[in-house]
């Protein structure tokens, strides 16, 4: 078992981490508790009961987060013509076409948080697809970011919406906030999650959806949220 620091120790002196709390408590917690020296990201860690081995049980939804993460994304643009002007103009960071596919091709350089594409240029997108996908960069009509609405998708990403998915077990990790955000922003942003979430349930699983539900912050201990909430 891995030496805890008497830093993190400190922070849990006298703290139950057996305990279920609720969204405001445990929040409250992940902010006490949090002890790197940057203002940490806050993230949450759900246990589904989906079988992710079924790829009909496949979790994919996205959200927009009241209050944002706190982390500002950057974001391409794939599009041509009149669509590339008006990504430029809507504040995207990085807009090409065929030549930029290219690059990406050739390079494997990806300098880029968010990927959005028109229809169009999807058949071009394929070549990068093995690029792309592991890092789940790959545009997709299912969060958004397949779209002819460029302008609406960009404001919506810089404003906070995040697209979300489990990963090979089964799980959901995502950033919430930051340690900065008072406990109120963190909480509304929490609820706004977990009520995507559950709209991501997928009609084949069944059972339990959501099994567990923890919050820390990057370097911090995890504290448990009743998953009733």
């Amino acid at each position: 078992m891995r030496k805890q620091s008497k830093a993190f120790n400190a922070k849990l002196e006298g703290i139950d981490q057996i305990k279920s709390y609720s969204p405001e408590e445990a929040l409250a917690l992940v902010k006490k508790c949090s002890y790197e020296e940057f203002d940490a990201s806050v993230e949450i860690h759900v246990k589904t009961g989906i079988d992710p081995r079924k790829s009909d049980q496949t979790i994919r939804g996205s959200v927009l987060l009241p209050h944002g993460t706190g982390k500002i994304k950057r974001v391409v643009v794939f599009a041509e013509g009149d669509k590339a002007v008006e990504a430029k103009s809507a504040g995207a960071d990085i807009v090409g076409g065929a030549e930029l596919i290219q690059e990406i091709k050739q390079t494997q350089k990806i300098d880029f948080d968010v990927a959005v594409a028109t229809p169009d240029m999807m058949k071009h997108l394929a070549q990068v697809a093995k690029v792309l996908g592991p890092k789940g960069l790959m545009p997709s009509p299912k969060n958004d970011t397949v779209t002819t609405h460029i302008t609406k998708t960009l404001d919506e990403i810089k404003k906070g919406k995040i697209n979300f998915k489990n990963d090979d077990t089964g799980n959901v990790h995502q950033i919430i906030g930051k340690r900065s955000f008072d406990t109120t922003a963190l909480v509304e942003n929490f609820q706004a999650f977990i009520d995507a979430l559950r709209k991501a349930k997928p009609s084949t699983a069944k059972g339990i959806f959501i099994a567990s539900i923890s919050v820390s912050s990057t370097m911090g201990p995890g504290f448990r949220i009743t998953p009733s909430v």
